[in-house]
């Protein structure tokens, strides 16, 4: 895995547009949402976006309400963006880290858009392994690149509807509000419950419980 080195990266809140004039058309922001629950998957999103695209209210999907974070998906999707989603569930979340599933789950994004990409943007400080695309990796890129912004909408939006569904099937977990982030009453419902079967075993809660029941 390797760390992009951010100093070397010219003007990043005009790298957008620095790229579309060097001849980069096809720009994707790639980001993931889902790396600090205790349950589920993490979803990863790639966005192609041109930066004369402007979406008001865009911005990091974090500052952002319920709300707004579904008009913006809705207003992406109406305008044809190119996208697509990897998603990497809690199962081999456990088998190769969070981290690897992380950029896994980008790779797989970015893999799976109709329209190849000319340049990806990845939110984070690590490059995608595994790509041959020219990249860059920016901390803090979600609020700063526009098709990042998108891609992490994308991402967010998708993962807790996911989540919204997954209260379906595990009623005793309120997956619909907590997300499965390790919240009071998330781990409140833990206690009471032990793990289900979307839980992420090898995270420090929900191995406490598992080990502590094996020792039964």
């Amino acid at each position: 895995m390797r760390k992009n080195k951010n100093n070397l990266i010219p003007s990043v809140d005009y790298l957008e547009e620095m790229l579309s004039q060097k001849g980069y058309q096809a720009l994707c922001g790639v980001d993931e949402v889902g790396r600090g629950p205790l349950a589920g998957p993490v979803v990863a999103a790639a966005v192609i976006m041109s930066p004369d695209i402007k979406i008001d209210g865009l911005k990091d999907s974090k500052k952002l309400t319920a709300l707004q974070r579904e008009k913006i998906f809705e207003i992406i999707a109406s305008l044809g963006l190119p996208c697509a989603i990897g998603i990497i569930d809690n199962e081999n979340i456990d088998k190769i880290n969070i981290l690897k599933a992380s950029l896994m789950a980008m790779r797989k994004a970015v893999m799976d858009l109709k329209q190849a990409p000319d340049f990806v943007l990845v939110d984070g400080n690590y490059l995608i392994p595994h790509l041959d695309l020219p990249q860059y990796a920016i901390v803090g890129g979600d609020a700063r690149i526009q098709s990042i912004s998108a891609a992490s909408v994308i991402a967010k939006v998708t993962r807790d509807r996911i989540m919204d569904r997954y209260e379906a099937l595990y009623p005793s977990f309120s997956f619909s509000k907590h997300k499965g982030y390790p919240t009071p009453e998330h781990l409140n419902e833990l206690k009471e419950h032990g793990p289900c079967d979307i839980h992420r075993k090898t995270f420090k809660p929900v191995a406490e419980l598992v080990n502590n029941y094996a020792l039964f």
